[in-house]
């Protein structure tokens, strides 16, 4: 069985060889723009295209308006605008995984401009930015955002649609990305904070097992007491916001799995080893083995996405691929399943005689919120926005790579509200996922008012 994952058996949990994030802890780099010896920066220098923000957009309501502080009511009375003109300068440029190039110059651009200091992630996309001064005994709290987009093409219409061919923000990062800044820039306005906030614009959030690795790998949540983070949820209404104890997303994996035959005819199966059959046997004796082996309640899924072999009816075919997604509840089942997947398929497999190989990518572990920083989360919504914005949300079978941040310090993931009341919901990763901007200052309250509320905890 083959593991294709560079990072070892457990990404996220750094080997006794300890190389990369010695060498690029966040104390040492911090001294000027992170980057590796021999890793381009922003290939789109300030200044470039994505510097010219329109920023001639119609008046986005504050839903929190007047709720204080005065200084983050005066900051959004007057930068509103430019927030919602930044998320659709993010959306019609957006960028895969690993390739944020442009997006990363555009924040280093704003943040420059604020008088704050970026630094540049060694891989080259995204960036770590302190907000207010370490203070001896004080706190630092995180505020992270994901800036890549998906490779789909969009079919909103929108003015302000994706400019990229097959690339579009559907899962609403570039909402991410503009509350994180926003939140951080209203922060940087305010008359002094009781500690520092670390800002962390992630590259890389859609490919497994997540660019978070690389925010870790430079060392950049040293020194941070806790972390959080939003993400758009278009099942909840506008100035909302959901938020849950425990795990409230699941562990991720990708399968593959190889078989191959010597072939034949169709009429002659008993002479050959039927690969077709044995990929049939896979597709319903997996889940079903699975289903007996794992504990319910861990909310363990297996569901095949794609399955090719063969082109004649009349021909057995000499190798086939079957691919899917495996996910888990529960930190504990995700750590035991590679082997346990293995041990079934070769017992599914052993008697029909083909030959298999299956590759066992591990992704990203269940996101799994504390309760104390939750507490502190849901008080920075209510009084951000009043206890009418405080709402539940299930857990999701969903994979998000946020998990691994909580694998290092405490911290809360919570689901804003994106729908706008009329019409039916637009679902993330769809070309027609779109989103209420009200949501934006809705973001930007929650998020400066929980890290105020962590900082003073």
């Amino acid at each position: 069985m083959t593991v294709v994952d560079s990072r070892g058996s457990d990404p996220g949990r750094p080997s006794n060889s300890g190389s990369v994030v010695e060498e690029a802890s966040w104390p040492a780099a911090a001294q000027g723009t992170l980057l590796a010896p021999g890793v381009d920066g922003p290939s789109a220098p300030i200044g470039s295209t994505m510097s010219g923000v329109d920023t001639s957009v119609g008046a986005v309501a504050d839903l929190g308006a007047g709720r204080g502080p005065s200084w983050l009511d005066s900051w959004l009375a007057e930068n509103a605008q430019r927030v919602v003109a930044w998320r659709r300068h993010i959306h019609a440029h957006p960028e895969l995984s690993r390739a944020e190039h442009e997006t990363t110059a555009f924040l280093v651009e704003q943040l420059t401009r604020a008088g704050l200091k970026p630094q540049v992630l060694p891989v080259g996309t995204g960036l770590v930015c302190d907000i207010g001064e370490e203070r001896p005994g004080g706190r630092t709290v995180a505020l992270r955002a994901d800036i890549d987009a998906l490779p789909l093409t969009e079919a909103t219409g929108l003015p302000y649609s994706s400019t990229v061919d097959g690339v579009a923000h559907a899962c609403g990062h570039d909402a991410h990305t503009t509350v994180a800044l926003g939140a951080a820039l209203a922060l940087a306005s305010a008359p002094e904070l009781p500690g520092r906030v670390r800002l962390i614009l992630q590259p890389a959030e859609e490919v497994m097992p997540g660019g978070a690795l690389d925010v870790l790998a430079a060392g950049a949540l040293d020194g941070v007491d806790r972390i959080f983070g939003l993400h758009c949820d278009p099942r909840l209404p506008v100035g909302q916001i959901g938020t849950r104890v425990g795990a409230i997303t699941s562990a991720s994996d990708l399968l593959e799995l190889r078989l191959t035959s010597p072939g034949g005819h169709t009429s002659r199966p008993h002479l050959t080893a039927d690969l077709v059959h044995a990929l049939g046997t896979v597709i319903t004796g997996l889940p079903t083995l699975l289903s007996r082996r794992v504990d319910p309640r861990t909310g363990t899924v297996l569901t095949w996405g794609a399955v090719h072999a063969g082109e004649a009816p009349n021909a057995i075919p000499q190798d086939g691929v079957l691919t899917g997604t495996l996910r888990t509840g529960d930190r504990d089942t995700w750590a035991k399943l590679e082997p346990l997947v293995h041990e079934l398929v070769h017992s599914l497999l052993a008697p029909l005689g083909v030959g298999f190989d299956l590759q066992h990518r591990r992704g990203v572990p269940p996101v799994v919120n504390d309760q104390e920083s939750t507490e502190l989360f849901r008080a920075g919504i209510e009084a951000a926005l009043g206890e009418e914005a405080l709402a539940s949300t299930p857990q999701s079978s969903g994979g998000e790579d946020f998990g691994w941040y909580l694998e290092h310090v405490p911290g809360s993931f919570a689901r804003l509200g994106v729908h706008s009341g009329s019409g039916r919901v637009k679902d993330l990763h769809q070309p027609t996922f779109a989103l209420d901007e009200r949501a934006l200052l809705v973001g930007v309250r929650a998020m400066v008012h929980t890290a105020l509320r962590t900082l003073r905890s």
